[in-house]
This record gives C-alpha cells, sequence and structure tokens, in this order.
C-alpha cells in the first residue's frame, strides 16, 4: 500500500501550495493523452518557468500551453533530430539551464523519444527529474479489469505477421497482463495472431482513452479479432491489454528432463526448438541449456 505523502497540508492548513518553477537541469514532463484539463499544477509550474522547452510537436505543445495562457521558447526535439540538438542541449544544462522535455501526449520516453537525451544527461552529472502525469499504460491498466499486480508493456508490435509471432512467443511465458499500442490499421491482424499464438486469452481494446469518444471494447482475444475484421478499423489511439495465460503448459514441464529426452532424436538445435514453440520460452537460452545437457555440464 502506497503511503500518503507527508507534505500534504492538515486541517490547520488549507492553503495552495505555491507555484514551484522547474529546477535546473532536464525535466521530464508528462502531458494529457487526450483532455486538456489532465494537466497537474506542477506541469504547469514546469512550462511556465522553463528556459526551453523541448517537443517531439511544436504545434502540439503549442496548442496546450496557449490552453493555459503560457508563452515560452519550444524546440522540436524527436527521433531526426535528436543526434544534432543533443550537444546544444547539453551544453544549455551544463550552463544551468531549466529544460523542460515533453512529449505530444503522456509521459515522454514510453514509446517517445528521449531515452537517449535522458541517457546522456544523466552520464554527463546533470539532475535529471520526471514530473509525473498522464500516461495511456496505466489509465488503459487500471479500467480494463484485466490483473494489474503483473503487467509487462511492450510497446509497438513488429507490424509484420512473422516477426510479430516470433515477438508474442517470447512472451509467451510472461506472467502478467500484456499491455501494447497498436494502429487501428493493424490492430484485426494483431488480434489474429495474438489468438493465434498466445491462445485463447482475455482481451480488451482501450480506444481513445479520456477524450470524448473513449471505449473499452472486451472479450476473448479471438471475438475481439473477428469484431474488428468484420467491421473495419477503429479511429483513434489504441491501448491493448491481453491477459495473462494460465501457466500450466510452461509450469507443469520439467525443461531439462523434456531436453534430455528430445536430444538423442532431434539434435541440440531441434530439441531447444520444439520447446521453445510449445513453452514461449526463449530459443537461445534453451539451446544454451540443451548444449551443457548434452555435454554433460548439467
Amino acid at each position: 500500500m502506497t503511503e500518503p505523502p507527508s507534505h500534504i497540508p492538515g486541517k490547520a492548513s488549507r492553503r495552495a501550495p505555491a507555484p514551484q518553477p522547474p529546477e535546473p537541469g532536464l525535466n521530464i514532463v508528462s502531458t494529457p493523452i487526450g483532455n486538456l484539463r489532465d494537466i497537474t499544477l506542477r506541469a504547469l509550474d514546469a512550462l511556465a518557468g522553463a528556459d526551453r522547452i523541448l517537443a517531439e510537436d511544436t504545434r502540439v505543445a503549442r496548442k496546450l500551453m496557449d490552453a493555459y495562457g503560457i508563452s515560452g521558447k519550444v524546440l522540436p526535439y524527436h527521433d531526426h533530430n535528436g543526434a544534432k540538438v543533443r550537444p546544444e542541449i547539453l551544453e544549455a544544462l551544463e550552463a544551468g539551464e531549466r529544460i523542460v522535455l515533453v512529449s505530444d501526449a503522456g509521459t515522454p520516453l514510453i514509446s517517445d523519444p528521449g531515452y537517449k537525451l535522458v541517457r546522456e544527461a544523466v552520464e554527463a552529472g546533470h539532475p535529471v527529474r520526471a514530473l509525473p502525469g498522464a500516461s495511456a499504460l496505466l489509465t488503459g491498466l487500471a479500467a480494463a479489469g484485466l490483473p494489474s499486480d503483473a503487467f509487462f508493456f511492450s510497446g509497438f508490435l513488429p507490424p509484420r505477421t512473422g516477426t510479430r509471432k516470433n515477438r508474442l512467443k517470447e512472451m509467451a511465458s510472461i506472467p502478467g497482463t500484456l499491455v501494447f499500442y497498436e494502429s487501428g490499421l493493424r490492430l484485426a491482424a494483431s488480434l489474429a495472431d495474438i489468438s493465434s499464438v498466445l491462445g485463447e486469452r482475455e482481451a480488451v481494446v482501450a480506444r481513445e482513452l479520456t477524450k470524448k469518444f473513449e471505449e473499452f471494447r472486451r472479450g476473448p482475444v479471438a471475438d475481439l479479432a473477428t469484431f474488428y475484421a468484420e467491421n473495419g478499423a477503429p479511429r483513434g489511439e489504441i491501448t491493448l491489454l491481453i491477459g495473462p495465460g494460465d501457466g500450466a503448459e510452461s509450469a507443469s514441464i520439467d525443461i531439462d528432463a523434456e531436453l534430455r529426452a528430445l536430444i538423442p532424436g532431434l539434435g541440440v538445435k531441434g530439441a531447444a526448438a520444439k520447446i521453445a514453440d510449445a513453452t514461449g520460452l526463449n530459443k537461445r537460452e534453451l539451446y544454451a541449456r540443451a548444449q551443457m545437457i548434452k555435454d554433460g555440464k548439467a
């Protein structure tokens, strides 16, 4: 259970906290994922007090700032210009500037640019802090009705069926809810591949979170695949959640015993591949284990 923040005023003090301009360093600021009111007071303070604001799309950032009457220096930072502008940003941090990084929606770095900048800032010894806020990942998970005590987020699945199925096989034995972002155009195909690889699981398609046409569609993954194949690609931003499997297959298998039984007939490579297909376990790790068994080291 999370303890309540110790700085929240009690009954004796109902005065709102004073504005908190950002401190020098790199400030990672979360922005709304749809509803413009899903912005924290601390985020607004940071935007208003920043020396420069780095945005994936400056037009999107300006729309948010205009809604709250905030002006400031907004500069583009994205995958295409990151390598070129990072040295300049690091110089500004060295000079003591207060820099804010935002993405188009939600928490920066979560399937958005920013990791390389944060890493280089940390390596250079500059302060880096994150201001929490909206996230489609957590918003979808909270309302999905699927287990939330353990989950695995994997961003966008690969666009091609073959590589997508291979990625899903790697996640088959994860004991938690799987969360992805997906485009409407690929949703039906992705659901069909998920059903093929992971079997019958509960699934939730969370669409347009926090917006006017927010929708949660729940059901067995195969049924959802059929629905979207028949009704066409849905519009808007999509968070796709897949419930955990029962774990019975992989949990009931004694991997070493299975490898020992299969190696004489299939060889090391074939035995590892067969168990990987059956359980979703990592093929390279199984191969290494099989080789140890064959060599008498396990």
